[in-house]
């Protein structure tokens, strides 16, 4: 298996999880935070919906500087925009990476802050680095969600709230 369709594949699994996950968000709960430094649960699930378009930026660009971006995430209302939002990031996503090759993988990729240089890497580490951000925040989403006892979906086994499961 190529590095591309370990990609692909890994894209896949992964988005499966992340859309069940996405699913349990209640309508009511989208300015629910669990605590004052912790970000509200809008603006976790749109970052969770919107990091498949990370894997066309890093394809497309050299880097990132948050210091000169101008980012505005796109306002939901409820479960049914932010699954909206991921289903089109993530045929973003898809398509980036079919349209690519593997030595599209191998230039580097700098992400910074002004003049302060947080990584460089090759775009194929800085896209893994994505699908690594997915996993943490769907993680944080968990939490956020166990909180307000909604049943957890399993990520990569049964969960305790599946019936039948421990």
């Amino acid at each position: 298996m190529s590095i591309i369709e370990m990609l692909q594949k890994e894209m896949e699994m992964e988005a499966n999880t992340t859309r069940e996950m996405l699913s349990r968000i209640p309508d009511d709960k989208y300015d629910w935070r669990p605590h004052p430094k912790s970000m509200p649960m809008r603006n976790l699930a749109i970052h969770i919906a919107e990091l498949p378009t990370w894997v066309p930026m890093t394809l497309q660009t050299d880097g990132i500087d948050f210091a000169a971006m101008d980012f505005t995430p796109t306002h939901v209302e409820n479960t049914a925009d932010v699954l909206n939002i991921f289903e089109k990031s993530l045929a973003e996503g898809k398509a980036a990476l079919s349209n690519t090759t593997e030595a599209d993988l191998e230039p580097i990729w700098t992400m910074r802050n002004g003049d302060k240089i947080i990584s460089t890497d090759t775009k194929g580490e800085v896209i893994r680095m994505a699908y690594s951000q997915t996993v943490h925040h769907r993680a944080q989403l968990g939490v956020y969600l166990r909180l307000l006892n909604v049943p957890i979906p399993g990520s990569y086994g049964p969960s305790a709230d599946e019936p039948g499961n421990f």
